[in-house]
């Protein structure tokens, strides 16, 4: 199964990359490069969602507006 989580990506000043989401609460990743940042958002993103699942059901549906599409394979 995969679900859609929009998610924001910022520069910081240190040249390191902050990836966080308004949509799943409690993701922050931070990488130094995009890639980097992205694959720790996924895992991050895939264990916050399993959490969630275990102790109140399925995730609910997401906007149509987002920054950036995080595809999590579960």
């Amino acid at each position: 199964m995969e679900k859609f989580i929009p998610i924001h990506i910022e520069k910081l000043p240190e040249g390191y990359f902050l990836a966080t989401s308004e949509v799943l609460q409690g993701l922050v990743a931070q990488g130094r490069t995009i890639t980097e940042t992205l694959e720790i958002a996924r895992d991050v993103a895939r264990k916050l969602i399993e959490a969630h699942e275990e102790s109140a059901g399925s995730l609910n549906s997401v906007s149509d507006n987002f920054d950036y599409p995080l595809v999590v394979a579960l």
